[in-house]
């Protein structure tokens, strides 16, 4: 007998509530949860993450992976986004003769695997590296950088090169290690800092070259830091399933994102005002970005949230959440 249009809705709509319940009845780990963002499939709650930096790069690296822990555990983060600093190799005289190093992170490389070892299956990590140009600026100065870029630009592309070889053995590496992709921190892809042209000689082969080396990893993910970011060069093209910026920086709302870029965005919250937003704020940016992101979507600010953040402030965000 033919189902009429009326009893196929009313059975449809049962089916909905149904998954919806069972979808609520069923706790997921953050694995989980990230995992359905990045096939944008419903959730029991938005995953979300945030970090900032330790300052523990004079300390061994048990510290740093306690620290690490720590941080994710109190605050329910679904995502463990594993800071970076720890110091690239520097040479004695002058900057730019570089060499390619096989393991130039050793000591991160030790914290990872114990990380990852902790975390298990339960919890993504992601480890962070900074692109070359940013290594560069801190084996000179942003001054000396741009000095040789304009003197001696073949100088340049060289040092460059042999960093992006050794990050992306770097990259290679903290994937064995137990991450599920890298946090490529771009900050030069900005007016202000190098034009657009002179990113796409001196910076994008190389920060792609990185990406390029854990193509398979699932959560590789564009930092593209700063106010003024060249984001159109980055919607395509990029070995990164997912894309983090500030909204409230680039003043580029996640629905202009969206309809170019159909990876998981990573973003939502004010990383600049986040210690004096309201509860009401944080719950307003979350609506407003979930509802342009759509599934594919994890809540998170465009950067590294105040170091000196109390609990209480950053407490505010799972609990919007129901963590």
């Amino acid at each position: 007998m033919p189902i009429n249009r009326r009893d196929f809705l009313s059975v449809a709509a049962g089916v909905l509530i149904a998954r919806a319940s069972m979808l609520a009845q069923h706790q997921m780990t953050p694995r989980e949860r990230v995992d359905r963002a990045l096939e944008g499939r419903g959730v029991d709650r938005t995953p979300f993450t945030f970090w900032h930096h330790f300052g523990l790069q004079n300390e061994p690296p048990d510290h740093f992976v306690k620290a690490t822990l720590d941080f994710h555990a109190k605050f329910k983060t679904d995502l463990v986004k594993v800071m970076s600093d720890f110091p690239y190799p520097k040479p004695q005289s002058p900057w730019y003769e570089l060499k390619v190093e096989a393991n130039p992170f050793p000591a991160q490389i030790v914290a990872l695997t114990a990380i990852g070892q902790s975390l298990g299956r339960q919890t993504h990590l992601v480890e962070t590296i900074f692109n070359p140009w940013k290594v560069a600026e801190n084996l000179s100065s942003p001054q000396a950088v741009i000095k040789l870029k304009e003197e001696q630009p073949q100088r340049l592309l060289d040092a460059l090169e042999a960093i992006a070889k050794s990050e992306a053995a770097h990259a290679r590496r903290a994937v064995s290690a137990g991450a599920s992709g890298i946090f490529l921190a771009i900050a030069n892809a900005q007016d202000g800092i190098i034009s657009e042209s002179d990113y796409a000689k001196f910076s994008e082969p190389f920060d792609k070259q990185i990406l390029e080396a854990v193509h398979r990893a699932p959560l590789n993910t564009l930092h593209l830091h700063g106010d003024k970011v060249y984001l159109d060069r980055f919607y395509k093209g990029w070995a990164a399933s997912t894309t983090n910026y500030s909204v409230q920086g680039t003043h580029v709302p996640i629905s202009h994102a969206r309809r170019q870029f159909s990876g998981v965005l990573m973003a939502g919250l004010d990383e600049v005002r986040f210690r004096s937003l309201s509860r009401e704020e944080v719950q307003s940016q979350y609506a407003s970005a979930r509802s342009e992101a759509g599934k594919h979507f994890i809540l998170a600010p465009g950067c590294s949230v105040p170091n000196d953040s109390t609990d209480n402030e950053l407490w505010q965000v799972p609990r919007v959440l129901g963590a």
